[in-house]
């Protein structure tokens, strides 16, 4: 993974232990809310981040793409996988602005049909799949493609689809997780729909003034058992389940139903009882309706008596379609070092939830089950559970 807390997964384990957030100033895009809003912005340039995907400069491709490919550079590395073609693989790539983050920035030279460059190049790239196809070309992953953009649940579905895919037999191995860059648009939207802390967001605080954003990349391999067969297994997906509300295009339902409909899914496709798991790494935008909707779904699901909790939003930003799959690294390091995160900027309690979040990194017991939400625009609402390997 690499985000606004770290390039890796060893350095963004080293800010979650040492309660580092990675919200700050906005340096990268050029905007005229630049000192008004902290966002969760990864400090490198697009030079520099294709420097560090082992690229020529003539490779550079938009900035989505590039943080995609360092992510799932990593993994595979980390997968101990030296022979992509050994396996059936496969890859399934989330991201919500695609090459907007580029394009956004080339519209009246495409609109001059008197002029070329080599901004002519970039126009592909607006569609969500060339980043997909990007990174399959610099990794060699041929067997299978795909991209989900289902706003800020893609990640998980691309995580939920992939696990499908080895379930039937259709593939061995799968990249699974999202990306998403920093734009004008989103930012700009978000500010429009009125939901951007002007301070460090406050996930699950009776004062939350709403969400900061952020940009990220974060990938997973999951494989069958024949691919898996004599590496360490870092965690099972053992349960996953997507619903849809259809509330409203923007904001979750008040009662949460959708979230209470996935996470009732992943419950059943896994086997486990609520009272199975030891912590749930919560969407928590910080945002008044979502940790709400949220909260008073985890309350009914749980019959309020929930594990401990905590979002990680206060440490990366929001980072839409990118968020489930980092979100899935955190449950999976939160299992492999039995310590639950804390929940970043919390003082208030909410009155309408029976539950505080975890303020304190935790290492007092094993963590075996780990419950990670991620909730989109439209409704479109997932869950995903990790769980130990035995």
């Amino acid at each position: 993974m690499i985000s606004a807390i770290g390039n890796n997964v060893a350095e963004s384990l080293a800010s979650l232990e040492n309660s580092k957030s990675g919200i700050g100033t906005l340096e990268n895009i050029r905007s005229r809310h630049k000192t008004i809003i902290p966002v969760g912005e990864i400090k490198a340039s697009n030079e520099e981040l294709t420097a560090m995907a082992g690229l020529r400069p003539d490779q550079q491709s938009t900035r989505t793409a590039l943080l995609g490919l360092i992510a799932v550079q990593e993994a595979l590395s980390s997968s101990g996988i030296s022979d992509i073609k050994e396996f059936r693989t496969g890859i399934i790539s989330a991201t919500s602005v695609g090459g907007m983050c580029t394009t956004e920035d080339l519209w009246y030279d495409y609109l001059d049909k008197e002029k070329s460059g080599p901004w002519l190049k970039y126009i592909e790239a607006h569609e969500c799949g060339d980043s997909t196809e990007f990174i399959a070309d610099h990794t060699g992953i041929k067997d299978y493609l795909s991209t989900i953009s289902t706003a800020c649940s893609s990640s998980a579905n691309a995580i939920m689809f992939g696990a499908r895919l080895i379930k039937h037999g259709i593939l061995d191995r799968v990249v699974v997780g999202g990306t998403d860059s920093m734009t004008r648009f989103t930012i700009n939207g978000f500010m429009t729909l009125m939901i951007l802390d002007k301070e460090k967001c406050k996930p699950f605080d009776a004062e939350r003034q709403g969400l900061n954003l952020g940009e990220a990349a974060g990938f997973i391999v999951i494989e069958s058992e024949k691919a898996s067969k004599g590496k360490e297994i870092y965690a099972e997906l053992s349960g996953y389940g997507n619903s849809n509300d259809a509330f409203h295009q923007t904001a979750s339902s008040p009662d949460g139903a959708g979230a209470y409909l996935a996470m009732e899914k992943a419950f059943k496709v896994s086997g486990l009882k609520p009272t199975d798991i030891d912590y749930i790494n919560a969407h928590g935008t910080g945002t008044s309706i979502n940790d709400l909707s949220e909260g008073t779904a985890i309350d009914k699901l749980f019959s309020k008596n929930v594990p401990s909790i905590s979002s990680t939003k206060a440490f990366t930003g929001h980072t839409l379609a990118a968020c489930a799959a980092i979100e899935g690294i955190f449950s999976i390091l939160a299992i492999k070092n039995n310590m639950i995160f804390p929940n970043l900027n919390y003082e208030n309690p909410m009155t309408e939830l029976s539950f505080k979040p975890s303020t304190i990194q935790d290492k007092s017991k094993k963590i075996n089950h780990v419950l990670s939400n991620s909730f989109g625009f439209g409704g479109n609402t997932s869950a995903l559970i990790f769980s130990r390997h035995n």
